[in-house]
């Protein structure tokens, strides 16, 4: 049986902290201070109902306690439990748990600043906005803070994961497939990972905004092009032209792709854990020296083989007179887009990876301190 715990609302002053506990008709409150922890057990009526409440917090710092004949403050009102604990330093502590992650019943008592003897006299409030100016609006921050940050890196750690699943997928699908038919599974690659793989394509569009909201660092312009270079290659000329589903070097740009992505997935979780890796980290780093150029290599493949078929078909071409007065040739404009695909982008790309290489797996100076 889980045993939950009670709304806790806390406040401080230089000297002391205050923890208001939000259970009715409590009447022995058990409650045990330690030198860096808390713990607090009680039957009440609480947020859900009448029952046994507890929790334990591990403190920011040290608080006096009864083994140096301090003992805890503890009063009990018909509507709460209030608690004070006497800061054995004198300072501001930046948050209540020594942990930067906050429970999620742990709350900051706007209304209930005390100095140290009205917490121990009387009901005697303080105005935090005229003792520390500027608090309240700090603390307001910081407490709405510990949400956005921890909604954020859930959000960013189930996208990675839900992006390593699905190209993880689509290289699985191909193996087995290719394990049970041999070569004759290529021609049915689009059919079978296909959709997967446009659905996984439309996503890191996402990766495009996160750095623009701040989720991560870095630029757009790099995240940009890099989606969009394989969005055009996807959808404008595998999907749009039927043609192209059947040829072989799909199968080779759909493993390039995947490839790629199964290790920068796990890689980017690694980091919102703040684990270092090495063997990932030298993957991420290291795969692309091979994999960027072959995946080049198949965009500009499947580009060249669609040059006559939009040619026949005339698809994505304009053609003069027409109502915007506006001619666009799709072929000529697949011409160049090939010609700048395949050298400078080529080179602007594998500049940047190896930027990224060679501060990442530089190696470390140790500088020893002569005695």
């Amino acid at each position: 049986m889980i045993i939950p715990s009670p709304f806790v609302y806390w406040a401080q002053t230089e000297s002391a902290v205050s923890l208001k506990i939000d259970l009715k008709n409590v009447v022995k409150p058990d409650v045990k201070v330690l030198e860096n922890n808390i713990k607090f057990a009680a039957h009440g009526v609480g947020a859900r109902g009448e029952s046994r409440y507890e929790f334990n917090l591990d403190i920011y710092s040290s608080v006096k306690t009864i083994e140096n004949d301090y003992p805890t403050t503890i009063r009990v009102f018909d509507n709460r439990v209030e608690i004070v604990l006497q800061k054995v330093e004198p300072a501001w502590w930046p948050r209540l748990t020594a942990q930067p992650q906050k429970p999620a019943w742990l709350k900051i008592n706007f209304d209930l600043w005390k100095s140290e003897d009205g917490l121990d006299s009387e009901e005697e409030k303080r105005d935090v906005m005229k003792d520390y100016p500027g608090m309240y609006d700090k603390l307001h921050k910081e407490e709405m803070g510990y949400r956005r940050e921890d909604l954020k890196k859930v959000y960013l750690k189930l996208y990675n994961l839900f992006q390593f699943i699905g190209y993880t997928y689509v290289l699985m699908v191909m193996a087995v497939r290719y394990a049970k038919l041999d070569y004759d599974s290529v021609a049915d690659t689009y059919e079978h990972v296909g959709p997967a793989m446009k659905f996984l394509q439309l996503l890191q569009y996402l990766e495009v905004m996160h750095p623009l909201f701040g989720y991560t660092r870095g630029g757009v312009l790099v995240p940009f092009l890099q989606v969009s270079g394989r969005a055009f290659v996807l959808f404008a000329m595998i999907e749009a032209e039927p043609r192209m589903h059947t040829k072989p070097v799909v199968f080779y740009l759909f493993v390039m792709w995947s490839m790629i992505e199964v290790v920068r997935y796990p890689y980017y979780i690694s980091q919102l854990y703040k684990k270092e890796i090495y063997i990932l980290t030298w993957l991420r780093y290291t795969m692309w020296i091979p994999l960027y150029p072959l995946g080049i290599l198949c965009e500009a493949t499947v580009i060249l083989r669609n040059i006559p078929y939009f040619e026949e078909t005339g698809k994505f071409t304009y053609s003069l007179p027409n109502e915007w007065n506006f001619a666009f040739h799709m072929p000529n404009f697949l011409r160049v887009y090939l010609l700048f695909l395949t050298f400078p982008g080529m080179y602007f790309v594998m500049s940047h990876m190896h930027k990224l290489r060679t501060i990442k797996l530089k190696p470390k100076v140790i500088i020893k301190k002569s005695k």
